[in-house]
């Protein structure tokens, strides 16, 4: 069912190309009520409207809180217009059916990132946009509700095509959109007042975002995928390559975390399948990349190789020496750039403006979600104890840190091996933990990434439940271990670690990442 569109409310927040629906609203003899700063914006783009208060005949009043909340309004909106009732009652107050409602909200999302005082905050919460997007949405059999910019070239496109009519199926549509806009508005709002309280896990949990992009496909090519961020600044700017599929973004995003957690300029991550198969800090760029790449080159090939550091043109001639999907950086040189993408389908991703997410993680499963806080916390020399006759140095200690806090991005059961800052061997993923050990020892002996002299540091994201991990990391010829406290066994393990003459670190917290 086609209706014509006679009379428009405009009443938005973001002006911009607010002439193009002007124009057409004229063509089309298309009579307009605006308020205030939109009112003004009109005239002032050289277009005539009704003010709104003057269309109601009342005025704004408690600072503007008060203006489209008005029967005449409403009932212009929301009316059936095949309803013998709804317009009798139309009639008997004069009132006018209102066929397009064109409104856009406060900016509460942006006002947030200025960290304003809560008052500032509140009086940028929207009443009057969102009580008549809704009221048009929910009368879409009579009413065409356009609730974003984005949505303007939609409108053009339909009114031109069908003559100043709207169609059942483009009403219906915009609906959809607008139900929406105002549930992720809202959903932001209460966001903003559950951190404010502090209240991490709400009764009722509103999972919202933004759809950055349709994926090519999901985990497997049968699967449909869409990217969704929850922050404004997540963005990741891509050069060239294909576009990337579910599993892309899935180790994409896992590597910029890792390779954001390390030591600023200095630190690169290899990630295949979500696992990191070898990382590395040094500041000397390309052996920071090298040292990485030598854990477990059979790993990375065809992974994702993340910088937390600008890419030169020295370390892209080493990484186009390789099969890598994904190339990430803190920033690339032109020549850089023009050198990685002599690799046609290489992906080169700069993660400058990606932040890393503070927040919360989401796992769904069917129909149950299951939240958490983000595992972000850096273990630090104050959290850790050393439980063993045999002490550490300085060196030794720094290591263990390294290798506990690259342990945490690892599928548990996780052992990782570590020198100078470098993994020598991962083993991640396993039902048993001595199965861990196993693949971390036989990684590090394939690759010869030590020598008898090498001071090699273990760590293990959980406790270890009895003594044959410790023993056989001992036997490889690692010389410190840390791991998390809390077995009853501890005492046998600290006993065991002393004869066997190693270094033994217990830390507070543990890293468990299923």
């Amino acid at each position: 069912m086609k209706i014509k569109i006679k009379n428009a409310l405009i009443s938005v927040t973001d002006k911009t190309n607010l002439k193009e629906i002007l124009v057409l609203l004229k063509k089309f003899k298309i009579d307009i009520i605006s308020s205030g700063g939109t009112y003004k914006k009109i005239k002032q783009l050289g277009y005539s409207s009704t003010e709104l208060s003057k269309y109601t005949n009342f005025p704004e009043m408690l600072e503007g809180r008060v203006k489209t909340l008005h029967p005449k309004i409403h009932a212009g909106i929301l009316n059936k217009r095949n309803n013998k009732l709804h317009r009798k009652q139309m009639n008997n107050h004069g009132y006018k059916n209102i066929d397009l409602v064109i409104v856009n909200f406060y900016e509460f999302e942006k006002i947030l990132k200025g960290k304003e005082k809560i008052d500032d905050v509140i009086e940028n919460i929207d009443i009057g946009g969102p009580s008549m997007v809704r009221g048009a949405a929910k009368n879409f059999k009579n009413v065409t509700v356009i609730s974003s910019i984005h949505n303007y070239k939609d409108l053009v496109l339909e009114l031109s095509k069908n003559a100043g009519f709207t169609t059942l199926d483009f009403r219906k549509r915009m609906a959809e959109f607008a139900f929406s806009e105002t549930a992720f508005y809202d959903a932001i709002i209460s966001n903003y007042f559950n951190n404010l309280s502090k209240n991490k896990f709400p009764n009722k949990k509103i999972i919202f975002g933004k759809k950055l992009e349709d994926l090519r496909y999901g985990e497997n090519p049968h699967q449909e995928g869409a990217l969704y961020s929850t922050v404004n600044n997540s963005n990741v700017k891509q050069f060239s390559g294909k576009k990337l599929s579910y599993n892309n973004y899935n180790d994409l995003l896992s590597a910029i975390n890792i390779s954001k957690s390390l030591p600023k300029n200095k630190g690169t991550v290899i990630v295949k399948h979500g696992n990191p198969c070898g990382v590395s800090v040094t500041k000397n760029k390309i052996n920071s990349y090298k040292n990485a790449l030598k854990c477990d080159p059979v790993s990375a090939f065809g992974g994702i190789v993340s910088c937390n550091f600008k890419i030169n043109k020295l370390l892209a001639v080493e990484l186009s020496k390789n099969f890598l999907e994904i190339v990430v950086g803190k920033g690339f040189e032109k020549a850089a750039i023009n050198i990685l993408k002599r690799k046609k389908n290489l992906r080169i991703i700069d993660s400058s403006n990606l932040n890393k997410s503070d927040n919360e993680s989401i796992i769904s499963n069917f129909s149950s979600l299951l939240i958490q806080t983000t595992d972000n916390k850096i273990i630090q020399k104050r959290n850790l104890k050393v439980v063993s006759k045999k002490k550490p140095n300085k060196s030794m200690m720094n290591n263990l840190i390294f290798a506990f806090n690259v342990c945490k991005y690892v599928k548990s059961n996780a052992i990782v091996l570590t020198r100078d800052f470098c993994t020598i061997g991962i083993g991640s993923g396993q039902s048993s933990r001595l199965d861990s050990c196993n693949i971390a020892i036989e990684k590090m002996n394939r690759f010869k990434l030590f020598d008898e002299y090498s001071d090699i540091c273990a760590a293990s994201d959980a406790f270890f439940p009895f003594v044959d991990g410790i023993e056989k990391l001992a036997l490889s010829g690692v010389k410190a271990i840390i791991q998390p406290s809390g077995s009853v066994r501890d005492r046998e393990i600290i006993n065991f670690a002393d004869k066997l003459g190693i270094v033994l670190v217990f830390s507070d917290t543990r890293h468990f990442k299923h």
